[in-house]
């Protein structure tokens, strides 16, 4: 006696699944986008931040970077590896609203709606000076090549500059509303200010008065951010626009070379922020509606819509040395991610 044996035909799950292993098998590493920096993972989530983060910055030598935001704590880094968080600097009594480096990356300085400023030595993980005399929130910081001079904005009104071995202010320049962005030039010889009142002002030290005065944008300006070369600013606005100024001595007198747009502003009214990459060939922004926006400086052209954050993303930064950028969000977190 003969048995047939009748075969069933596979369906169509059978099919794909055998696909899949097929497909599984013959891929390799090769077919996977070449790495390009020296993270762990080509995304890295950093969480901790008991609320929002609204500033985050790289260390002059990449190896570290700081975040801060409203629960009024520094947090400090690793870039590579597992990027634990080995410090952190209690010590603010309002929300911090922007860090800076020192150019040898041995301090800190923070400023926060406390109405101060605060030094802090990174070796130790201690304050070493905090900076009084501002009457309202101070909005933005930046730190010289000098690592001892630091200037601020606040809303009360004025811009000021501190010499770090000092504990009051040497100088105070009384603009006539809130500044809520500040910047050094590139000789430290003026101060770069911009406030609600939508004009960039360049501060001379000197005279303590007003030596250039731009205008363009329409709404309250929430960053400056000076070139890599020291002849460009770039400034961030509510009226939804990135711009580019030429800063240098002798420019023609429309110093407003670019326009970039896209990143958004909302009712939130979070001072959002923008930078540089380290060669000046990009130029990247938050932005409200929780995208990074990535532009070529020379062409405009959008280069990247970055998605990831849930919340508003408030400051971004590039890494000195390697292709990786790192946001700072209302979602309480921080994202690291290479760029090609």
């Amino acid at each position: 006696m003969s048995i047939e044996i009748l075969k069933r035909a596979p369906d169509e799950l059978e099919i794909a699944a055998k696909r899949a292993k097929q497909d599984l098998a013959l891929s390799t590493d090769n077919s996977l986008p070449p790495r390009t920096s020296d993270l762990a993972a080509p995304i890295m989530h950093l969480t901790g931040h008991a609320a929002e983060v609204f500033c985050c910055k790289f260390g002059p030598y990449g190896d570290i970077l700081a975040s801060a935001g409203f629960d009024r704590q520094i947090f400090l880094w690793n870039v590579f590896g597992e990027c634990e968080n080995i410090a952190c600097l209690p010590g603010h009594t309002g929300s911090i609203s922007q860090i800076c480096f020192t150019k040898d990356g041995t301090h800190l300085v923070s400023a926060s709606t406390d109405k101060s400023m605060a030094m802090w030595d990174l070796e130790a993980g201690v304050r070493v000076r905090r900076f009084k005399g501002h009457q309202s929130f101070v909005n933005s910081c930046d730190v010289s090549d000098n690592p001892t001079m630091i200037c601020s904005g606040s809303d009360d009104g004025t811009v000021r500059l501190w010499d770090s071995r000092r504990r009051h202010c040497v100088k105070t320049l009384n603009n006539k509303y809130q500044v809520t962005a500040v910047c050094f030039n590139e000789k430290a010889d003026s101060i770069m200010s911009g406030g609600i009142d939508n004009h960039i002002k360049s501060w001379d030290l000197k005279h303590g008065e007003v030596s250039l005065e731009m205008k363009g944008h329409c709404d309250t300006i929430s960053c400056l951010s000076l070139s890599p070369d020291g002849n460009f600013l770039l400034s961030n606005s509510m009226d939804n626009t990135v711009r580019m100024w030429d800063v240098r001595p002798f420019a023609p007198a429309n110093r407003c070379l670019k326009a970039f747009v896209g990143a958004q502003h909302n009712f939130e009214k979070n001072l959002i922020r923008c930078c540089w990459s380290p060669q000046g060939t990009k130029i990247v922004s938050g932005s409200s509606d929780r995208m990074v926006y990535v532009w070529d400086t020379s062409s405009r052209k959008l280069l990247y819509k970055l998605p990831g954050h849930t919340g508003s993303v408030n400051d971004v930064d590039c890494h000195p040395t390697q292709p990786i950028l790192m946001t700072a969000s209302s979602d309480k977190s921080i994202y690291m991610g290479e760029l090609k």
